[in-house]
């Protein structure tokens, strides 16, 4: 892609994904992700019903009245995306790739977290720490983060969702909410990785994926490969008998999967390429509110 087309792209997300944070989930994002905890305000006369145990003394004794603390919510977060650039994302048969979508949705987590002040940092990985942006706040620093998105090329096509999880826990010292984007294609169990990191952090998972790998298309003779490993084979569409077990196979997957979030206690969506990422947006945060 070359810069004025790159540039083109990142500007026509800016818009479209901007407009939907502020518009649409201003709101709900801020009641479905909560600060880091309670934090001092101010002090108040004390009124009939308040909490004795935040009475603050020293106040109370200087004016000969009962005066108490009042807290407030500490909103600012830290939100991190840990984005899945293998091969497998670059697939996609209805309106766009994987990869397309997974930009748009991270652009618009990212322009929401900004308008509440969060900072936002990102680790592309596959089966390696592809590239870690750390978290900062503002504008110019998400169309960096769209832009790498855009035109980031990953050393590896594989994917190793464990290893990615195990690194946010161990290089994100305070508590942080992490959106782990992926289509989960992957060959081995991160259950106990995940578990581990949703204890430190609030950890919430998207997947991403295509029409294709639910329902095979009745057209005959199909060539596919393996984005990631890159073996190919010709298979027969036309046999009820194969799409029939193509689904099943998606549908064995997807249960799976559903266990593994319920196990580790993650919040999770899953999302087409031919759908409407808004919807399914709004229904995570409010899930979560």
């Amino acid at each position: 892609m070359d810069t004025s087309e790159l540039l083109k792209k990142v500007r026509k997300i800016e818009i479209k994904t901007r407009g939907l944070s502020q518009n649409i989930f201003a709101g709900q994002y801020h009641s479905a992700f909560k600060g880091r905890g309670m934090a001092f305000s101010e002090v108040r006369e004390y009124q009939y019903g308040d909490d004795v145990r935040d009475i603050d003394w020293n106040v109370t004794a200087r004016f000969h009245k009962p005066y108490v603390k009042v807290f407030e919510e500490e909103r600012e977060l830290t939100v991190m995306l840990l984005v899945d650039v293998s091969g497998s994302l670059d697939f996609g048969t209805v309106r766009q790739t994987k990869r397309d979508m997974e930009a748009e949705i991270a652009a618009t987590l990212a322009f929401s977290a900004i308008q509440n002040n969060d900072k936002i940092g990102v680790v592309f990985f596959s089966d390696r720490i592809e590239k870690y942006i750390p978290p900062k706040k503002g504008r110019k620093h998400i169309l960096y983060i769209i832009r790498e998105m855009l035109d980031f090329k990953p050393e590896s096509k594989r994917t190793d969702v464990a290893m990615a999880v195990e690194f946010l826990t161990r290089v994100m010292k305070r508590k942080c909410t992490a959106f782990l984007m992926s289509d989960f294609f992957v060959r081995k169990s991160f259950e106990n990785e995940l578990t581990i990191c949703n204890r430190k952090h609030d950890v919430v998972a998207i997947q991403i994926y295509d029409q294709r790998a639910k329902e095979l298309p009745d057209v005959g003779l199909m060539k596919i490969k393996d984005a990631e490993t890159g073996h190919e084979m010709v298979v027969d569409t036309s046999s009820k008998k194969l799409r029939r077990a193509h689904t099943a196979y998606w549908l064995r997957r997807q249960a799976e999967l559903r266990q593994l979030f319920s196990k580790s206690n993650v919040d999770n969506i899953s999302i087409s390429t031919s759908e409407d990422y808004v919807k399914s947006l709004m229904l995570l945060f409010s899930m979560r509110s």
